[in-house]
């Protein structure tokens, strides 16, 4: 029995080790992305919310804006813990368009440091893609 144990363990002892960067590397090769992302960005209220979105996209800067209201947000600020009742906008637009989105937040935003967080949309319904491109700024 414990022969038996022994060998099992140096199973796993000779098994490959994958570190999270190698398998991050991997993930990134098989998936091309569209050249589109998602971008996060939180607001004190619907009222910001709505301003902020429609300049957003009267800018041509995302092609659509969610507004999910009733986010709760904890966050450490100045050295204190605080929570706050928020909106969350979800954008959508080109990647290309990313610092020009940032910049107009920054410049737009009621918050000293205002959410801006983008992630990948690496597929989705074509047509909705398409619309995506359309309906945003040229690069």
């Amino acid at each position: 029995m414990m022969l038996k144990l022994w060998n099992m363990c140096l199973q796993v002892l000779k098994a490959p080790i994958y570190s999270y960067s190698s398998q991050t590397r991997a993930m990134s090769t098989q998936t091309q992305g569209t050249g589109n992302i998602v971008v996060y960005v939180t607001v004190p209220n619907k009222d910001a919310g709505k301003e902020l979105a429609n300049s957003i996209i009267n800018s041509r800067l995302a092609a659509c804006v969610n507004q999910v209201p009733g986010v709760e947000s904890t966050y450490l600020w100045e050295g204190k813990v605080e929570t706050d009742s928020e909106v969350l906008l979800i954008i959508k637009t080109r990647e290309s368009l990313l610092e020009s989105l940032t910049q107009h937040v920054i410049q737009n935003h009621k918050y000293d440091v205002p959410e801006v967080i983008a992630l990948p949309i690496i597929g989705g319904n074509p047509s909705y893609i398409k619309w995506l491109e359309e309906s945003t700024k040229a690069d």
